[in-house]
């Protein structure tokens, strides 16, 4: 089959465009016909080596890790998919590979795609809404009436969380950029700061959740808009212990992650905030909830671009400008 193949770590290299052997498929697998798949920061991040140490793939590797397509076969022990489903998922961590004509997925990680979406609109949704929900439904909590800032409103997990927030009740702050402003507005953000324009911890106050998908700076400052008893949770790092037992990782890295959250951690201690750091994890009973979302128009998928399978390594370029509302999606089929 054909796929996109990461050969060796390195900073926006090009991905190789190669043969690949069709993926086994075990007993609780389900073998998917790849009709699109969508790009996120992820891949760029593994793609220059910067997880190799918390994720460490076997090179070659097959990149991607948004899917939706069409049940081809399944695994012996599989019972909750057949041959000529229409799928979508996030496939576990240590087994992605979208990028590809088939993947071979464990039906724990998989959900019947929305009825009411396209191939390339639900590929668009499995890791950002995931992510969304993994913080703000199970890490925050969040409840009617609190506040939640979500930074960076225009990007793939931003428009996502923005929508989700609201439905859970939430009063929505986000940071974009002067373009976007209107944009995220109709979205369903309460309150929008323009980075260019505004400085966000002089505006908000007394907020119950920030969720970082931003650098050190953004996530140090963000305390400032954080009342006592609040919590910063990050999905771009530092990872922290919690996170490093989660993943099994071994005494060494633990101590690793130790030191690299020390000092968020520190802070936010003497602010009287509780620090955390979500590495999203596969989960098809939570994308199965996320589809009713969407079935019922609560949420809905923002897509930027669509390219063609042969154009990936340009939809990588893309996403790497920084510039994209929401998700680029490449179309496999």
């Amino acid at each position: 089959m054909k796929a996109y193949i990461l050969d060796r770590y390195k900073k926006q290299a090009a991905l190789r465009l190669g043969d690949m052997p069709e993926p086994e498929v075990r007993d609780r697998d389900v073998l998917v016909a790849v009709h699109a798949a969508s790009l996120n920061q992820l891949d760029a991040k593994i793609r220059d080596g910067e997880f190799k140490f918390i994720l460490p793939y076997r090179l070659p590797l097959i990149m991607g890790n948004d899917v939706a397509g069409v049940v081809v076969r399944v695994g012996s022990k599989v019972r909750g998919f057949k041959p000529g489903d229409e799928v979508y998922a996030r496939p576990n961590q240590d087994r992605i590979g979208t990028l590809a004509e088939f993947i071979a997925i464990d039906e724990a990680d998989l959900a019947l795609k929305p009825t009411n979406l396209s191939m390339e609109a639900a590929a668009s949704i499995p890791l950002v809404g995931l992510t969304a929900w993994q913080v703000l439904v199970d890490r925050a909590e969040l409840k009617r009436g609190q506040k939640v800032l979500i930074h960076a409103g225009s990007g793939g997990v931003g428009t996502f969380a923005i929508q989700l927030a609201k439905h859970l009740g939430a009063t929505v702050a986000t940071t974009t950029s002067t373009e976007n402003v209107d944009w995220v507005k109709s979205l369903g953000a309460d309150v929008v700061v323009d980075y260019r324009k505004e400085d966000y911890t002089k505006v908000l106050s007394g907020y119950d959740v920030v969720l970082n998908s931003l650098g050190k700076d953004t996530l140090e400052q963000s305390l400032k808009v954080l009342k006592p008893g609040g919590m910063l949770i990050s999905i771009s790092g530092p990872p922290d212990v919690a996170f490093a037992r989660e993943a099994g990782l071994n005494g060494f890295l633990r101590q690793v992650m130790r030191l690299l959250s020390f000092g968020i951690r520190s802070k936010a201690r003497r602010h009287g905030i509780g620090y955390s750091f979500v590495f999203m994890r596969a989960n098809g009973e939570q994308l199965g909830k996320i589809s009713s979302l969407i079935e019922s128009g609560i949420v809905r998928p923002i897509m930027d671009r669509v390219f063609p399978f042969q154009a990936t390594n340009e939809a990588m370029d893309y996403l790497a400008t920084g510039r994209v509302k929401g998700k680029v999606v490449v179309k496999v089929r």
